[in-house]
């Protein structure tokens, strides 16, 4: 099985990390496919960045839709999601949709904890688009970054914890996500210190990517997310244009 993880961040560190991670959780004969937005954003952080980087996903995907069983979408508001999966006849999952189903396999209820308090409005309308707001324990931030953004797992590790640990114990949140690409890994090294479960995004996404692979040898291809007409365009990526005009 190949799963492409198309991160629509342009920063290739953080495609490094959430590459090994995402590696780590992988089944066995699983390849994992890297590849790092070449435009747009350094970190996406707001509903404007995210429908310009949506955009960037689908240029990222269209190339390697027939190579490839599945996509993750690596940016935890899941740029590009819906539109993806419209477009393209295999699975794709989203970092913020695949740890908010896990938590509620898991939980009851379930929080968002992040490192910067202007990424909330983004990630409080991935919980609505959802529809998971009865379940939604909150979301903690930190109040302004610590370090370059690259390394706020590290930088911020003992602020992130105390920040989790109140949402367990104040926000009565059975689980935790760790939302935003640059915390890929953190809750698998936060959960023993936790007094719930630790979730993190990037692991989920690509598990259930595998399993979405296993269930059906296609993506969402009928109903609501069939694939649109051919349709011609002007001045789009040629490998994009390509693939909505059904070209060979």
């Amino acid at each position: 099985m190949k799963i492409l993880l198309a991160n629509p961040n342009m920063t290739e560190a953080m495609t490094e990390r959430l590459a090994q991670v995402a590696r780590s959780v992988a089944a066995p004969g699983t390849e994992i496919l890297p590849l790092t937005a070449p435009r747009g954003f350094p970190y996406i952080s707001s509903r404007a960045e995210a429908q310009i980087a949506g955009a960037i996903a689908l240029e990222m995907i269209a190339p390697h839709a027939r190579e490839v069983d599945a996509v993750v979408i690596a940016a935890f508001g899941d740029p590009g999601l819906d539109a993806a999966r419209e477009l393209f006849d295999l699975p794709v999952t989203g970092m913020a949709e695949a740890s908010m189903l896990a938590a509620c396999q898991l939980g009851r209820r379930f929080g968002v904890v992040t490192f910067a308090p202007w990424l909330k409005p983004w990630y409080h309308a991935s919980v609505r688009d959802l529809g998971l707001e009865a379940r939604f324990a909150g979301l903690r931030s930190a109040e302004d970054i610590d370090g370059p953004v690259t390394e706020v797992a590290s930088t911020m590790r003992d602020t992130l914890l105390r920040l989790a640990e109140r949402m367990a114990r104040e926000d009565e949140a059975d689980a935790v996500i760790f939302g935003g690409a640059p915390l890929a890994g953190l809750a698998r090294d936060l959960a023993p210190d936790l007094p719930c479960v630790a979730i993190d995004p990037i692991s989920a996404a690509v598990t259930q990517a595998e399993a979405l692979v296993r269930l059906a040898p296609r993506g969402a291809d009928r109903g609501a997310y069939a694939r649109p007409p051919a349709k011609p365009s002007e001045g789009l990526d040629p490998a994009l244009a390509a693939w909505i005009a059904r070209a060979p």
